[in-house]
């Protein structure tokens, strides 16, 4: 009698197995075909806007640059552009 109950037991696991490959194999499927192509159409439409938030950043910091050199006091006689005094 034991032995027909690990028959038993050993049977479940494998038919158990046996479901999980299954839907192991119905994800990977769904993935493919459904969670691939969206990513890759959004992930497009993503990059696009990632892009132009770039663009606006670059764009911003050179303004800001621009700005700041046009604000910026004449450097007096003896100093160099970046602040410290000319070396004799």
């Amino acid at each position: 009698m034991a032995n027909d109950e690990v028959k038993g037991w050993e049977q479940q696991v494998r038919d158990a197995a046996a479901r999980a490959e299954e839907e192991v194999r119905r994800v990977v499927t769904y993935i493919n075909d459904e969670v691939v192509p969206e990513v890759r159409r959004n992930g497009s439409q993503a990059l696009r806007a990632a892009a132009a938030e770039l663009q606006k950043l670059a764009q911003h910091m050179e303004d800001r640059r621009a700005a700041s050199t046009a604000q910026a006091p004449p450097a007096a006689a003896g100093e160099c552009g970046d602040g410290d005094k000319a070396k004799p």
